[in-house]
């Protein structure tokens, strides 16, 4: 295929790991890009930092979810830039290049899944695979203006993918329609149980959380989705506190990043670049009592998310508290949006739930997403809800 003009400066630079798909199947016609810690036969994966890069050689074979696209149909337009290690949420990467956000030019893409989410929203490819640990598809896919899927932990493979927190990491994707998204995990998904979802109800905390300005912009979408499904319920969800779900998940990432990949940055001693050095810093040196708090919060979170949910019931809330933010917020402003966003993504990160972000409203030009939680396991009915739910918005893209 011919190589994509890259406006948004989402691909990775150098030669394009372009790869044709399948003759046919039920993706054929369709293209998709790559974020760079997935491998492709061939391919030095980079992971978003030049040390990794030259410390690994080409992949040997290509990541299970990449060839099930390919297998599909799907063409392989190249990979796509992503924050080092996967570690941040702005999308900033200072050695490859921060990828312009198509939709709001001024402000950061989000990460780590930047180019991702920017190549579909630019219209470069169709569809995009990113990975989502602590918020990385769903935040950069409300920040641009996509849609965004974070599925239940472990119903698509990451083997073959750079790990940061393998209990937490899943392999998700972007699409602008909420049809190609539904596509896309017709392919990648186990079945599903068949029961159907409802009712919706609010998470208060997340309403609470969320800039006034991001509720009013949502009102809107989140009226037609009323009509269309009847009156939402409301929950108070974290009676602890969404800083408490962010704490606890942040010590118990913090020990598994540090797990998975300590041992490379004490030999290799890469140059990382702004926040991203700090964090594995601190990752390093993670308080052992604090992390096991962490975990064992988790599992009790998870089980009251288990008995919530198991009746069918979707959880409906801001995907993130602001608009993506602007490229000249300073590094402590951009860490207090990170903590009061991760508050938020921890609700379906701690219990490793199927999360769908779609782009329903605006602030001052920018997007902001509405997202909608299901309980494990209930990824394709949720994706068939999150079609209904964009066709009665008029989003369907």
């Amino acid at each position: 295929m011919p190589e994509v003009a890259d406006s948004v400066g989402a691909f990775m630079p150098g030669p394009r790991a372009v790869r044709a798909g399948a003759a046919d199947g039920p993706l054929a016609g369709l293209t998709f890009a790559v974020k760079d810690l997935f491998d492709v036969a061939g391919v030095v994966t980079t992971y978003g930092n030049p040390d990794w890069g030259r410390s690994h050689g080409a992949a040997a074979a290509t990541a299970p979810a990449v060839l099930a696209l390919l297998q599909a149909g799907a063409t392989l337009a190249g990979k796509t830039k992503t924050v080092e290690l996967a570690y941040g949420l702005t999308g900033e990467n200072v050695w490859y290049g921060t990828p312009i956000n198509p939709a709001a030019p001024d402000r950061f893409p989000g990460g780590s899944s930047c180019g991702s989410a920017a190549a579909v929203s630019a219209g470069l490819v169709d569809v995009a695979l990113g990975s989502d640990t602590g918020g990385s598809v769903r935040i950069p896919a409300s920040y641009c203006g996509t849609f965004g899927i974070r599925p239940t932990w472990g119903a698509v493979s990451l083997a073959g993918a750079c790990g940061l927190g393998p209990s937490f990491d899943t392999c998700g994707w972007f699409a602008r329609s909420a049809a190609v998204l539904e596509q896309v995990g017709q392919v990648l998904l186990p079945s599903g149980e068949a029961t159907p979802l409802g009712p919706l109800v609010k998470v208060k905390e997340a309403w609470i959380n969320a800039e006034p300005t991001t509720a009013r912009a949502l009102a809107p979408a989140l009226a037609a989705i009323e009509r269309r499904f009847g009156p939402t319920l409301s929950v108070d969800l974290a009676p602890e506190g969404l800083n408490a779900l962010y704490e606890h998940f942040r010590c118990a990432q913090a020990e598994e990043a540090w797990a998975t990949l300590g041992r490379w940055v004490e030999q290799a001693k890469p140059e990382f670049g702004p926040g991203v050095k700090e964090r594995f810093a601190a990752a390093k040196a993670m308080d052992p009592a604090k992390a096991a708090a962490g975990r064992a919060f988790r599992r009790l979170f998870a089980e009251r998310m288990r008995a919530l949910l198991a009746g069918g019931t979707v959880l409906i809330y801001p995907t993130s508290p602001t608009a993506a933010p602007r490229l000249d917020l300073s590094l402590d402003a951009q860490n207090a949006v990170r903590e009061r966003t991760m508050g938020v993504t921890a609700i379906a990160g701690l219990a490793g739930l199927p999360e769908i972000t779609l782009p329903l409203g605006r602030v001052e030009g920018a997007p902001v997403g509405l997202s909608l939680v299901a309980g494990p396991g209930r990824d394709r009915a949720l994706l068939a809800l999150a079609t209904s739910v964009a066709a009665a918005t008029g989003s369907a893209g």
